[in-house]
């Protein structure tokens, strides 16, 4: 059984008709999720309502409180542009804390019912910094989550897995002074945001990254997850492993070059659910509808096996 949070009020984040980041990303993968062999071992539940649960205490822990306030006032005044790759909707602040929400329902769900589960919200969030949205993310979901899952009594160590084909700046940046935080990610380079360097290892030696070529394939991915983040991942020993799901690393996809078919997405879950068995995912990028539909499809099959 694999929990699927997701809620319809994700789809009011509107960034704009010619946006990469669009609502049909979400619809896309639910009506695939709905018409996947093992659609009925999916298990749908809505994220806690904001008015349920104070998000803003979490999200105050990494962003500062003059950047929160700057995306709800543009939100209060109709939208416009945090930069100019990064718009804000009438209703994208209450979106993106109703996103956190949904996060942290993960980490809950994951710890009470000893299964995967999968956040299927959006606006994402790994490139957001403490002090200002970018590359299409507003509050820093994947970073949040971790520390929030640091409060629970059985969990001492988190790592975050950030397979997107761009570098989460933003989680990295949060995470890498925090001992019992781990971050390593697998990225186009050079591609946006620019970050991301191998020489780049966290103040505990807690960061990997591995830059992929433009053009590299699961040949190349491979031997990067054998090598590299399976052994860094099984050092660190986490009692929680969250994985920044994004699926912009697929040959399809229109904003990046790397050549992974969805398919190849199973064996990335195959690779690190032996290093830690409680998996959280949620959805970072992906942006040609019928790849990321195919690639999360995948993902979530892989974990009906366990």
């Amino acid at each position: 059984m694999v929990c699927i949070i997701y809620s319809d009020r994700f789809l009011d984040h509107d960034n704009g008709r010619s946006h990469p980041e669009r609502p049909e990303r979400l619809t896309a993968i639910v009506d695939a999720l709905k018409h996947a062999p093992w659609a009925n071992y999916l298990e749908w539940q809505q994220p806690t309502p904001v008015a349920d649960r104070d998000v803003l205490p979490w999200i105050e822990k990494l962003h500062r409180p003059d950047y929160i306030e700057r995306v709800r006032q543009l939100a209060l005044e109709g939208g416009g542009l945090l930069n100019m790759d990064t718009p804000v909707s009438p209703q994208s602040y209450d979106v993106a804390l109703l996103a956190v929400s949904a996060w942290l329902d993960g980490i809950d769900r994951v710890l009470d019912a000893h299964s995967p589960a999968f956040v299927l919200a959006r606006p994402p969030g790994h490139h957001a910094e403490n002090h200002s949205g970018m590359g299409f993310c507003l509050f820093s979901n994947a970073a949040i989550a971790a520390y929030y899952a640091l409060t629970q009594e059985s969990i001492n160590r988190v790592a975050i897995l950030d397979w997107d084909v761009h570098h989460g700046n933003g989680s990295q940046y949060l995470t890498e002074s925090n001992p019992n935080i781990a971050y390593c990610s697998l990225h186009q380079s050079p591609c946006y945001p620019g970050t991301g360097a191998s020489s780049e290892t966290g103040q505990y030696n807690n960061v990997l990254n591995l830059p992929m070529n433009p053009g590299s394939t699961f040949a190349d991915y491979q031997p990067a997850f054998e090598q590299q983040v399976v052994p860094f991942l099984k050092e660190f020993n986490p009692d929680l492993l969250i994985v920044s799901a994004g699926y912009d690393a697929t040959q399809a996809d229109p904003l990046a070059g790397i050549s992974l078919h969805p398919s190849d997405y199973k064996a990335f879950v195959e690779y690190i659910h032996p290093v830690c068995d409680r998996l959280l995912f949620g959805l970072e990028g992906g942006y040609h509808l019928q790849a990321l539909a195919q690639a999360v499809v995948a993902t979530i099959g892989a974990c009906m096996v366990f």
